[in-house]
């Protein structure tokens, strides 16, 4: 789930992953959605996922371009992740039907810039190939030992 809004330079990094994910191809049971804003819209492809991997803009006051790889419920307040976009992830879980939750990765980067743009600020689009090899990695199955 590439989660962002274009509109705030780094912010929409999530959605640039999902969309490159798209272009490139992904492994065959693997769903990419490109969430924006609109987490809620998510809903049903949650529901059928068995682990779900958010790629997003993470703010943890490290250099800019520093990646992230975390399990969801090592955040803090797991209300953080998509609260900006107008529904956070924990309540939109709640709403699926599985009987327990799926596995919930995050994958983020440090922003150097949120304000009004539709290009990533230089920093992070410095990294961008690697969130991105990230990403494929998991999708992969060689991710890191969580």
């Amino acid at each position: 789930m590439g989660i962002g809004n274009l509109l705030l330079a780094d912010e929409g990094v999530g959605v640039h992953v999902a969309r490159a994910l798209l272009e490139a191809g992904c492994p065959e049971g693997v769903t990419v959605v490109d969430v924006g804003t609109a987490i809620l819209d998510a809903l049903p492809e949650m529901e059928d996922a068995d682990r779900i991997i958010v790629v997003d803009a993470v703010k943890a006051d490290k250099e800019p371009g520093t990646i992230y790889r975390m399990p969801f419920d090592h955040f803090e307040s797991r209300n953080c992740i998509a609260s900006m976009h107008g529904f956070d992830l924990s309540r939109v879980l709640a709403l699926t039907r599985q009987a327990r939750f799926p596995e919930v990765l995050v994958i983020g980067i440090e922003p150097a810039r949120i304000d009004w743009s539709l290009e990533l600020s230089a920093r992070v689009a410095a990294q961008f190939p690697v969130l991105v090899q990230v990403v494929r990695r998991e999708l992969d199955g060689h991710g890191q030992a969580t």
